[in-house]
């Protein structure tokens, strides 16, 4: 098998400055440059980022929230994960009313916005067309967040998968970073909950599923506010952080 480049690097912020300059799907990369080109209206006079999006928080964070994909007028646009778009404003402001976030709002790096405890990422870093990447460029894509995981090892005790492709796509990506997952494999729901023992005796990992914070799920009430902050609550606890 052929090396991968984040496979020797040894810190997350080595991660976040070689992940933006990949160029591995080719899809992907011409999809995330025209929505550069094209734009929309509201954000005409914006220069986009276009590139690969990296994680966003702490190096040492227990908790780590997974989502799909960068939104090609959203992180793509901005440059930070779950910014620019709805579904980040739902879950930076539920971040933040349970003291994880220092700002209720996501406006792109820069804006000082820190989050407590909390690491957010994606298993497909680039914005892909319909926001559907293919399954090839998911296995592409998941030696990033396999190291990511990996790195965040001593210290990550839960992970919460925004939906039923995180769900599916971190979980090869925890096995490789020395979780075991469970046979026959858990099942994605909303509030669904798997243990993941460390394959070195270390700390298990706690697994839970939450529906995206999406439009189409929260314009329809299939996820309201209320719901994501109890999930999220639980996992910040489980994870051993405190929240408002």
């Amino acid at each position: 098998m052929q090396h991968h480049p984040a496979a020797g690097l040894s810190t997350l912020a080595e991660l976040d400055a070689l992940v933006v300059d990949c160029r591995a799907c080719p899809r992907l990369v011409a999809w995330r440059e025209e929505a550069a080109r094209t734009k929309r209206r509201a954000f005409f006079d914006q220069e986009y980022w276009a590139r690969p999006v990296p994680g966003f928080g702490p190096p040492d964070a227990p908790l780590v929230l997974v989502g799909l994909a960068p939104a090609a007028h959203g992180a793509n646009r901005t440059g930070r994960i779950f910014t620019g778009d709805p579904s980040g404003d739902l879950l930076y402001a539920t971040l933040h009313e349970l003291g994880l976030a220092s700002l209720p709002h996501s406006v792109g790096p820069g804006d000082g916005l820190l989050l407590r405890g909390v690491r957010i990422t994606d298993p497909v870093r680039c914005c892909p067309p319909e926001n559907r990447p293919t399954p090839a460029e998911r296995d592409t894509c998941r030696p990033w967040i396999a190291r990511e995981l990996t790195l965040l090892r001593p210290t990550l005790r839960a992970v919460v998968a925004l939906g039923g492709f995180a769900w599916q796509a971190v979980l090869p990506a925890l096995t490789a970073a020395g979780w075991e997952v469970p046979r026959p494999r858990p099942a994605f729901g909303h509030g669904a909950h798997a243990l993941l023992p460390a394959t070195d005796g270390g700390p298990p990992l706690h697994l839970y599923g939450c529906f995206h914070v999406s439009p189409r799920n929260t314009y329809t009430g299939r996820l309201t506010p209320l719901m994501l902050r109890t999930l999220l609550t639980t996992a910040a606890h489980t994870a051993g952080l405190t929240t408002s």
